[in-house]
């Protein structure tokens, strides 16, 4: 850039710029972001309908919210004491990542659900769903065997990378354990659309995450006569952090899918009618449907037509169809997600961003723990019944 630092000195930010790039620039953009929505999460809790002011403001003025998020951003780059500043914000910033995760975590475990027992009552009227289960199955179950294979040859060494070693086996050991224990006879008499649709979806997830972590540990090096070698780490042109990239591609596909997802399924009849909004209707029958994410709207409901057959847009005045303090509150916590991911979590060594290249403890920690969790929610989900029948019963 021309005249760049030249720029940077007229702009009192530093030798290039450094206030204005690196670790602490995505501290100060997400936390204005962070604040900005943690705002809307205040100002909406309680909001029952779309007729009050506050329902008003969240439903409109556009243009001045995106100006109060601008500013927010903006504002956050005059913050004083800006070390102590960042020393809190990062403890603060993995909290609500973390528990950003859980949610994550806990709508791909919906999701899994959701897409086996849509696809399960397809198979009573047409065997060709039955088909594409067993297909959707097999190519589920061959990428999880694969990923373990993969990472059994190249992330391992036969005198170094012990954790690898531990922990691999362990994932696989679970993802096989939940699997099992999704056909076993007695969850199959609780549960009869329990199968192995569920268990691949989470069993592909959590080697994402394996292989995530991995990736993310500090390089490991032994001696080889004579010669210092790096072991455990990804094969194929692995000069330019091939792995790193490959885990933030798929880190962001899956981030948005999660979005994406839970915004689908938040507007369809079935969650309108399970948050009480057709208080008069009839559970809807399932229908088996390649894009079940979408609501089925086939279904007619008289609140929604006149006596001329034109469709009303349902707009909320009797009840909300989601939660608006829950929709803010879960990009607050998606803000200190993103920051979290870009910066590395804690990683951020003498204020360089290259240093995320190395490796940390702390994110081989948290991502071999988000595994744990996956498959402990995934499992309540499967014992549950079994603890509380008579609930379940009812």
């Amino acid at each position: 850039v021309p005249f760049y630092s030249e720029l940077c000195k007229q702009m009192n930010a530093g030798d290039n710029c450094k206030t204005l790039v690196g670790y602490s620039a995505v501290y100060k953009m997400c936390f204005g972001m962070a604040c900005f929505f943690f705002f809307f999460f205040i100002l909406t809790i309680r909001i029952n309908n779309s007729t009050g002011c506050r329902a008003a403001i969240h439903n409109g003025f556009w243009l001045l919210k995106f100006v109060l998020l601008v500013g927010c951003c903006t504002g956050a780059f005059f913050i004083p004491q800006e070390e102590t500043f960042l020393e809190v914000w990062r403890y603060i910033g993995a909290f609500g990542g973390f528990i950003f995760l859980l949610i994550q975590l806990m709508l791909l475990v919906e999701f899994a659900h959701r897409w086996n027992i849509n696809w399960s009552s397809g198979v009573e009227y047409n065997r060709l769903w039955y088909a594409a289960l067993t297909l959707v199955i097999l190519i589920l179950f061959s990428i999880a065997v694969g990923a373990v294979i993969f990472m059994g040859v190249y992330y391992t060494h036969p005198e170094a990378c012990l954790l690898n070693k531990i922990f691999l086996g362990i994932n696989s050991s679970l993802c096989f354990i939940v699997s099992m224990l999704a056909i076993s006879p007695y969850i199959q008499k609780l549960q009869p659309k329990s199968g192995l649709l569920q268990p691949g979806v989470i069993s592909v997830y959590v080697m994402y995450l394996t292989f995530s972590a991995f990736s993310s540990k500090p390089k490991e090096m032994i001696t080889v006569d004579g010669i210092n070698q790096t072991v455990c780490v990804f094969p194929f042109d692995s000069g330019s952090e091939s792995d790193k990239k490959i885990v933030t591609s798929l880190g962001a596909v899956i981030l948005f899918a999660c979005i994406i997802y839970s915004c689908l399924t938040s507007t369809t009849k079935r969650s309108s009618a399970a948050l009480r909004v057709y208080r008069n209707s009839e559970p809807e029958t399932e229908r088996a449907r390649c894009c079940f994410c979408f609501g089925d709207d086939t279904e007619d409901y008289d609140e929604e037509k006149t006596t001329s057959g034109q469709s009303v847009v349902y707009d909320e005045q009797e009840g909300t169809i989601y939660g608006y303090s829950y929709f803010h509150f879960v990009f607050f916590l998606g803000s200190l997600y993103v920051m979290m991911t870009v910066t590395n979590w804690f990683h951020y060594d003498d204020h360089k961003i290259e240093k995320l290249l190395d490796g940390s403890w702390s994110v081989f920690w948290i991502k071999m723990a988000s595994c744990w969790v996956c498959l402990f929610i995934y499992m309540m989900t499967l014992i549950a019944p079994m603890m509380c029948p008579k609930r379940f019963e009812a």
